[in-house]
């Protein structure tokens, strides 16, 4: 029977907030990071980076933070399955810093945590029948009843003929042998805790360890002796990571030397962050192994994506995607500090994006149909229009939007939030794509809006599933001092979308500056490539000819094959003028919908205004103009797939 998955890891799932500021005490952290945390959680995102299909165990709270977990583990690709949620216990949560290159500390809020209640009951025979591995961390075998758990899904593993696995993830203070400011340390001697994980050994084709941790595990501080007391009670392969030395693997009978075994090749990088590297070399580790690699290949994945995970901040977001790692391995270390490689970092942020709601790096959306309502200079300047009405109207126009959605995947919607405020944050939850404009209206050279501060800093307030959306009007023949101006703005707006985890959608208009041919907007996309700004999206106006699209299109595959798409925009053209210019850009699969706004709430928003149209008038009638664009996109395309 070919099975659906090809590990479950089971054991802890956390919050990790990571200290944003470097170089200072936890006491002293300012602004935190959110992540998925936890070894066996970890281990799933990262293998799952890499193509493989993992799933986990684990108990999260029936709060935000377990809808979180569950949420993101869905969007990395993880079989939730095994995720139970538990009524009455909270989310593990970890606070974690980088003091400096040889102090990370960290406090571990796990009393009573949801994931330590984990039981029997909670392992499903079906999920480990269907998995080619299946693979435990030392933390849960601290505990009766969720070692009882680990031992029925290792005792199904072997039924169902699916491999096991051993990381041992020693944490003193999760055993009761360290106290709550002690999360840092990684090794206190322990008979009592030697001697439970001694019990278990037996059960494993593959056991994964530092040093220190063999020590624990083997009960005794010389590493060989503690390697052959470990040997001693199990025949599984071996894996000792050795920190800066690399790792090595014994499949027999431990030598007398660590360097007698077999080893893959190490990375010269600058130590940044030692804090889940030893999550993601195990998820490179399992790569290799489940792809029945040779031990020195399986080693060099697992050093690459340990190298990753200590040259940047956080755990699992670290971790690189299986492109990244081939790029990697092919092209080797350039600057060894990996987080500052600008190609690297470039392909790890493409790769590893955010998924949409509603998406799954196996499953990306292919269309988006985007109702467009960020205008602002527009709606200001109709008969009638106050602030306070405009935000009214935009709620109409969202409501409009929702009911064409239907809760379905594909469809967004672009809102400000000077004046839409309001509904910019209804939209939370919804499941809409949502961007948000930074322009100053009609600005040329470009400005931005006085809320994104001189600084930039007002993205620090963004929800992460925003998107930067940022109008530039200009063109190849603008002067030069016209073009630094912007190019300046851009290229800041670009960085500070990055530094603060949103995606950036850059759109030009160079027909509103000056006449235009079919490699106009090729020539203003390659320009902004050239200066290292990399969209995850474009917004370009309509081309009439194929040609135009398609030099526009090479010129965005030539420098980034991972970008999310194109979006046409509309220009308040009519019903039938977007219709052909849908069917001439749907033949591009690299275009991925559009954004129309004007052609929608146009004349609609202006008989509101005025009186002359009430709520529910206006939202039926922007319903049906903005439903039948989504048919009239989704007709285009099928007709392009032929």
């Amino acid at each position: 029977m070919t099975k659906k998955l090809d590990l479950v890891t089971i054991g802890r799932s956390s919050i990790d907030l990571y200290g944003a500021q470097v170089g200072g005490r936890l006491e002293d952290m300012g602004a935190f990071q959110k992540y998925v945390g936890g070894s066996p959680t970890n281990m799933a995102v990262g293998t799952a980076r890499l193509g493989l299909k993992p799933a986990l165990v684990t108990r999260v709270g029936d709060e935000h933070m377990g809808r979180f977990l569950r949420e993101e583990l869905a969007r990395e690709g993880v079989d939730t399955r095994g995720v139970v949620t538990d009524p009455e216990r909270l989310t593990a949560l970890v606070l974690l810093g980088i003091r400096d290159e040889h102090q990370f500390p960290l406090i571990f809020y796990r009393e009573n945590c949801a994931d330590m209640a984990l039981c029997e009951d909670d392992i499903d025979e079906a999920l480990i029948a269907d998995t080619r591995a299946v693979v435990a961390t030392g933390t849960h075998l601290s505990h009766p009843r969720t070692k009882a758990a680990v031992l029925k899904a290792l005792a199904l593993a072997r039924q169902h003929g699916a491999r096991t696995a051993l990381d041992i993830d020693y944490r003193p203070n999760l055993w009761g042998v360290a106290g709550h400011g002690d999360g840092e340390s990684r090794f206190v001697e322990s008979a009592e805790v030697t001697a439970k994980l001694q019990t278990t050994l037996h059960l494993f084709d593959l056991i994964v360890g530092t040093e220190e941790e063999f020590h624990i595990a083997g009960g005794s501080t010389d590493t060989i002796a503690a390697l052959r007391a470990v040997r001693a009670l199990s025949s599984a392969t071996l894996v000792c990571k050795r920190g800066a030395a690399g790792a090595v693997a014994f499949t027999g009978a431990v030598p007398d030397s660590l360097d007698a075994g077999e080893t893959g090749p190490g990375f010269p990088i600058e130590v940044f962050n030692v804090l889940g590297a030893g999550d993601g070399f195990m998820s490179g580790l399992l790569k290799g192994w489940l792809d029945d690699e040779k031990w020195p290949r399986a080693l060099k994945y697992a050093n690459a994506c340990g190298a990753f995970a200590v040259s940047r901040h956080g755990c699992a977001p670290a971790y690189p995607s299986l492109a990244e790692l081939e790029f990697f391995l092919d092209r080797g270390v350039t600057r060894p500090d990996l987080r500052n490689d600008a190609a690297l970092e470039q392909i790890h942020w493409s790769t590893n994006r955010r998924a949409l709601r509603g998406e799954s790096r196996g499953n990306p959306w292919r269309d988006i149909r985007v109702f467009a309502f960020d205008h602002r200079m527009q709606l200001e300047q109709m008969q009638g229009a106050t602030p306070a009405k405009i935000g009214a109207f935009k709620e109409l126009c969202l409501q409009a939007a929702q009911g064409v959605q239907a809760g379905r995947p594909g469809y967004g919607i672009l809102c400000d939030n000077r004046l839409g405020k309001t509904a910019l944050h209804a939209t939370a939850g919804t499941g809409l794509w949502v961007g948000r404009p930074v322009e100053w209206p009609g600005s040329r050279p470009l400005s931005l809006e006085p809320e994104i501060g001189a600084d930039y800093g007002g993205l620090v307030e963004w929800p992460l599933d925003h998107v930067v959306k940022v109008l530039c009007f200009c063109h190849p023949d603008d002067d030069a001092a016209t073009w630094a101006q912007q190019e300046d703005v851009v290229k800041r707006l670009f960085a500070a979308a990055r530094r603060n985890r949103l995606e950036f959608l850059l759109e030009v208009i160079p027909s509103k500056v000056a006449p235009v041919d079919d490699m106009t907007t090729a020539r203003i996309i390659r320009r902004f490539y050239d200066l290292g700004i990399y969209p995850d999206w474009w917004k370009l106006e309509p081309m009439k000819s194929a040609e135009a699209w398609a030099n526009a299109v090479a010129a965005i595959e030539d420098n980034d094959p991972n970008t999310r798409g194109i979006v046409i925009l509309g220009l308040d053209a009519p019903e039938a003028e977007l219709a052909a210019s849908f069917r001439v850009a749907a033949a591009q699969p690299l275009v991925r919908g559009f954004a129309v706004g004007r052609s929608i709430f146009g004349d609609v928003a202006r008989a509101w205004m005025e009186g002359k149209a009430d709520d529910a008038g206006a939202v039926a009638e922007m319903s049906a103009r903005y439903s039948r664009l989504c048919e009239i996109w989704d007709q285009a395309r099928r007709a392009s797939a032929g």
